[in-house]
């Protein structure tokens, strides 16, 4: 079974030599083998030479680089790395080091189990380990995100429940791990963070079950380079009620 891990990058020149080598110093489940697809969406930075001089230094490796020419948005780059990736199974990774790499193998093995589409899940995580705080025990918060991204994400999770009766805990995750013969015949509309409740609603509206699994999570703060703001939260929650309108 081949994985495609894609990379969407946007202006991540400080971090993304350190994520591709913790992606190329990966260790997969069982007889998985990986390939790395990159895609730098015209950042601005010095990203794309920091990704070309780590491909560089990285003979053998199985990773491949595309990119835009100007930026435009996540949902773009994720659909240039759909697009160009060989793999059974897909994986998302940002560039941003939020997300732990080793964290791939957790969301990987109910695939291995028969699931077709898996969430890591951050509120899992931090309900499980009892995360310290009155809000942290109370909500499922990291003590270190912003209370209004972590309340968006909340909405967006709640409001796609209510709309489809699935049971979702963290919909806004950046792991969304699919079989490729989970995306047959949904295509990815969205240039910017609405493709993510976009595919959500389109794999949901059609009766594809979601698992979830705990998954940690380092977030960063604005000054370090954070991008998503409140205004992706709200055509977050336009998104959702698009698509349950329309289907």
């Amino acid at each position: 079974m081949l994985l495609s891990i894609v990379i969407p990058v946007y202006n991540e020149e400080k971090l993304v030599a350190s994520l591709l080598q913790k992606v190329a110093d990966l260790n997969l489940l069982g007889c998985i083998s990986k390939e790395i697809v990159v895609v730098d969406d015209g950042s601005s930075d010095d990203s794309r030479q920091r990704i070309l001089d780590f491909i560089g230094r990285s003979s053998g490796l199985d990773i491949r680089f595309f990119e835009h020419e100007q930026n435009r948005g996540k949902g773009a780059a994720v659909r240039t790395g759909f697009r160009h990736s060989r793999g059974d199974v897909l994986i998302i990774q940002d560039a941003d080091l939020e997300y732990d790499p080793e964290d791939i193998n957790n969301v990987l093995l109910p695939i291995l189990e028969g699931e077709s589409v898996v969430y890591g899940s951050r509120i899992l995580m931090e309900k499980a380990i009892n995360r310290s705080g009155v809000c942290g025990l109370v909500t499922g918060k990291h003590p270190h995100s912003y209370v209004l991204a972590y309340l968006g994400g909340v909405m967006i999770t709640k409001w796609t429940n209510l709309l489809t009766g699935a049971e979702l805990t963290d919909e806004p995750t950046c792991y969304k791990c699919f079989r490729r013969s989970a995306l047959e015949g949904i295509s990815i509309e969205s240039d910017d963070f609405s493709w993510e409740p976009e595919i959500t609603m389109k794999l949901l509206l059609r009766g594809t079950n979601i698992a979830e699994v705990p998954i940690s999570y380092h977030p960063r703060k604005n000054n370090e380079g954070k991008k998503i703001n409140w205004k992706h939260g709200l055509m977050a929650l336009w998104t959702v009620l698009k698509y349950r309108l329309i289907h």
